[in-house]
């Protein structure tokens, strides 16, 4: 069945749910499309354990915490969630736009705000962890408890592998990181505060064997190591924090401008079809700085302005929320 909104929210990652906040502030109602199965975007899939430290108002916050308080802060405004669907074609129509989502069904709005960070993102494959993947390899952890006492590999050398490191080696039994290179590229403070904790790094080298017990589990790892002797590491769980390739699918056939796969806007984060704005990572503009906090203030610009595009006699500033009863 066909529903209408005034306004549907593609992507329910953190600017996507301040969007949907402010949305339900302005007084609009709301659809927040996201072809994960969750809210929270990039960082519920892929760092929902980490500590983010420059979200304003807070010294340090969890990922999931900083998630788990957007999804709570919209709750009152009751967002309709389409989760675990994608958006794959969209239409002007009269006042408005048409959105139609895998399966078939269609959104009516009176506009659509793209806010979808980098887009579909896929990992990067490790090619001998083939068939380990959901059976002791991950790309991401969902949970850190559930390696608390385990022999853990992390595959990789940038910030998301260190950062592994980091939040895994106060539980895990052991912490080994294997890089293919010499160099790493993740900042050089990082690594030094991994090495300073001990994390043994074994560069140059490559897994390039999952090791299994009779009943299937994994044992360990094969890491062979350039002009060195190959090894064999214990290993309850693989990271393979191997980075990700990302594109925004559908997206760019809707007739907006994309620039380095994001969407151009204006100062009113309007693109460049009528009755469609952007927010957040996926939006482009001279000066952009990719912050949550970018993001969030990026949504609220968003909404006031298609607040006033779908009634003129609205103000574009609605005073502030401190003000509401």
């Amino acid at each position: 069945m066909d529903s209408t909104y005034d306004l549907v929210i593609i992507g329910a990652g953190p600017t996507g749910l301040f969007a949907a906040y402010y949305a339900g502030f302005r007084g609009l109602s709301m659809a927040v499309v996201d072809s994960l199965p969750e809210p929270g975007g990039q960082v519920t899939a892929m760092y929902p354990e980490k500590m983010i430290f420059d979200v304003g108002g807070f010294a340090a916050v969890r990922g999931r915490d900083l998630v788990q308080g957007l999804v709570d802060q919209v709750a009152p405004w009751r967002p309709d969630y389409r989760l675990g669907r994608k958006a794959e074609k969209l239409e002007s129509v009269d006042g408005g736009v048409e959105l139609t989502l895998d399966g078939g069904e269609v959104l009516r709005a009176g506009a659509v705000l793209v806010t979808a960070g980098i887009g579909e993102f896929t990992p990067r494959p490790l090619p001998a962890g083939d068939g380990w993947l959901g059976r002791g390899m991950v790309h991401f952890v969902p949970s850190l408890g559930a390696h608390a006492g385990q022999h853990v590999v992390v595959v990789g050398g940038g910030d998301s592998a260190f950062d592994w490191c980091l939040a895994l080696h106060p539980i895990a039994a052991s912490v080994t990181l294997v890089h293919r290179r010499a160099k790493f590229r993740a900042a050089e403070s990082i690594v030094r505060e991994v090495r300073g904790l001990g994390v043994r790094m074994i560069t140059d080298a490559e897994v390039t064997r999952f090791v299994e017990t009779p009943s299937g589990e994994l044992a360990g790892v094969r890491v062979s190591v350039k002009n060195g002797e190959d090894e064999q590491l214990p290993a309850n769980a693989v990271v393979a924090a191997l980075g990700f390739t990302a594109d925004l699918g559908p997206i760019e056939s809707w007739g907006l401008e994309i620039d380095h796969r994001a969407i151009s806007v204006d100062s009113t984060m309007a693109t460049a079809r009528p009755r469609v704005y952007a927010a957040g990572d996926v939006a482009a503009y001279p000066g952009k700085v990719k912050l949550i906090a970018t993001g969030f203030g990026e949504a609220a610009t968003a909404v006031n302005n298609i607040a006033v595009a779908l009634d003129p006699d609205a103000h574009l500033f609605p005073g502030h929320s401190s003000n509401a009863e």
